[in-house]
Formats: structure tokens, sequence, C-alpha cells
């Protein structure tokens, strides 16, 4: 294996983009969790203003 000179290494570019299946996976399941917040919420909201709460 050969030492790069400074020229070559300027040249060098990669490295790993943040766009991936597991970020886009991860913000879906982010979503659906703030969905199924938003949903049970409302549907507190919505039995509570209604009258209609099941006794504990």
């Amino acid at each position: 294996m050969r030492e790069l000179k400074d020229k070559e290494l300027m040249n060098i570019e990669g490295g790993s983009n943040w766009l991936t299946a597991s970020f886009f996976n991860a913000a879906a399941r982010a979503m659906d969790t703030l969905m199924n917040v938003g949903r049970s919420l409302g549907s507190a909201i919505r039995r509570a203003f209604s009258g209609k709460v099941c006794s504990v």
C-alpha cells in the first residue's frame, strides 16, 4: 500500500450519507408514533367531553 500525497488526499470524497434506509425507517416509526399519540389523545378528549367515560 502506498502513501498518498497531499494533492491526492484533497481529492478524496466519500463517507456515509445521512439519507439511509435506517433513517427513513426511524422517521416513519416516529411519525406513526406521533399519529397514535394524537389519535389516543383526541379520543380521550372526545370521550371526556361527551360524558362517555368508562368507570374503572
